[in-house]
C-alpha cells in the first residue's frame, strides 16, 4: 500500500510535464479538475467518518453516565434497604421508652441523611388505601359505608426511594 502511495504522489508531481499532453493547457486543467474532485472526496470521507466517530463517542459517553447513574442508584437503594429494619428498631425503641432523647437525635440523624439521598416515609394512617403504597395485613368491619378503605393504623412503615416503592406500608384497614 506504500508503494502506490509513493506511485501516486510521482503521478501527481509529473502530470503537469507529462509528454503525451503536449503542454496542452485544456489537457492539465482536466487532469487538474479531476485530481481535485477526488481530494474533495477523499476529504468529505474522512470528514463523514470523522463526524460519525465523534457522535458515536457522544453517545457512548452519555450511555455510560446514564449507566453508572443506575448502577449508583440500585447500590444505594441496596444499602438503604439494609438500614430500614435498623430504621424500624429505632422506631420500636423509642416506642417503648420516650425518655430517651439520645435515640431521638439518632434516629433523626438517620433519616435526614437517609431523606438527602431520595428516601421518603410512606403517609398511611387516614389515607385511603392505594395498593401502590399499602399492603393490608388486618381488616376492620365498620358499619359506616361511606367510608370506603381508609388505612386505620400502621403495623410497618412503606417507603419510596426517589419516587419508586422499595417496601409497601404493612396496614390495618377499614371496611
Amino acid at each position: 500500500m506504500e508503494e502506490k502511495k509513493q506511485s501516486e504522489i510521482e503521478e501527481e508531481e509529473n502530470f503537469v510535464y507529462d509528454q503525451d499532453a503536449g503542454n496542452d493547457a485544456k489537457a492539465i486543467l482536466e487532469k487538474l479538475h479531476k485530481k481535485l474532485k477526488e481530494c474533495r472526496e477523499e476529504k468529505q470521507k474522512y470528514l463523514d467518518g470523522w463526524q460519525r466517530i465523534q457522535a458515536d463517542f457522544a453517545n457512548f459517553k452519555r450511555r455510560n453516565e446514564q449507566q453508572i447513574a443506575e448502577w449508583s442508584k440500585t447500590l444505594g437503594e441496596g444499602v438503604i434497604k439494609d438500614i430500614l429494619p435498623v430504621l424500624d428498631s429505632l422506631d420500636a425503641a423509642i416506642a417503648s421508652g420516650p425518655d430517651d432523647r439520645g435515640l431521638l437525635v439518632i434516629k433523626n440523624q438517620l433519616q435526614t441523611v437517609l431523606k438527602k439521598h431520595g428516601l421518603e416515609e410512606i403517609r398511611s394512617v387516614k389515607e385511603k388505601f392505594n395498593p401502590q403504597y399499602h399492603e393490608v395485613v388486618e381488616c376492620e368491619e365498620v358499619d359506616n359505608e361511606n367510608s370506603g378503605e381508609i388505612v386505620s393504623g400502621e403495623i410497618q412503615k412503606g417507603y419510596t426511594l426517589n419516587g419508586k416503592v422499595i417496601r409497601a406500608a404493612k396496614v390495618k384497614v377499614k371496611k
